[in-house]
């Protein structure tokens, strides 16, 4: 009974031992090597009444050393389509963002002031589409282990790092098995939490871990949304000029 109680301390603090930045670079990792990808995905609206509505995209993403390249097109409903986010990540200073209205026939680019604004009426903020390389972060405390719908997860808190962040910390948990994020907390500038992003159905594909479907629940509007990935295509041969402003008005 004693050396199993002795094995068991020692697992927990080898668990234990990793800082939260250190989690936080092997979170990060773990989906790495994707290369280029396609995705067709749905996105669905919940309003504080509980009535939806839905919206289809199309996301393309490069894989990058310094930041990933992404666009985002809508393709319904009507009052969307057509609509495009151009996002350009960067692990040392602010990301590039620009969104293309069909209406109006011109690119818009996002300021870094308005990143903490929903992005396209959805729960989700443009920010919240932006990068979360570690490096855009630092990162509070100690990690804890903690249970999370019977997963054992490393609970840590980070800080934004840009002054024009809507948040002022986020707790995360990352699967202490294989580093894969579970859950985020974000806190308002007031402090407060206002939203929690909860990932599920994680597959591989190409020995690659894709997160299958995000849902956003607002607690300070009592509104949230869905975001699933109907397919998945990496490895899919996309280049820079994929991701150029050109791009957007086509």
């Amino acid at each position: 009974m004693r050396k199993i109680i002795v094995a068991s301390l020692l697992v927990a603090s080898s668990l234990l031992a990793l800082t939260n930045q250190e989690i936080a670079d092997k979170a990060d990792k773990v989906t790495d090597g994707f290369e280029s990808s396609i995705s067709k995905t749905e996105m669905t609206l919940v309003n504080a009444s509980g009535q939806k509505s839905i919206r289809d995209l199309l996301m393309k993403t490069l894989e990058g050393e310094n930041g990933d390249k992404t666009i985002s097109v809508f393709l319904s409903p009507a009052d969307v389509k057509g609509t495009k986010v151009l996002g350009w990540e960067h692990a040392d200073r602010d990301d590039d963002q620009w969104l293309y209205l069909p209406a109006l026939k011109r690119v818009k680019r996002i300021a870094s002031r308005n990143k903490s604004g929903s992005f396209m009426g959805s729960e989700f903020s443009y920010e919240d589409i932006g990068n979360q390389n570690p490096s855009k972060f630092t990162f509070e405390g100690e990690p804890k282990t903690v249970m999370l719908d019977g997963v054992e997860c490393y609970q840590g808190a980070r800080v934004p790092k840009d002054k024009n962040s809507g948040y002022t910390k986020q707790v995360t948990w990352v699967d202490t098995k294989d580093f894969l994020i579970r859950k985020i907390d974000y806190y308002d500038r007031k402090e407060e939490l206002l939203k929690t992003a909860i990932f599920y159905d994680y597959k591989q594909i190409e020995g690659v871990w894709r997160v299958g479907k995000i849902e956003m629940k607002n607690h300070q509007n009592d509104k949230s949304t869905m975001l699933i990935w109907k397919e998945d295509k990496i490895k899919a041969g996309l280049k820079d000029k994929d991701f150029n402003k050109r791009e957007l008005k086509k």
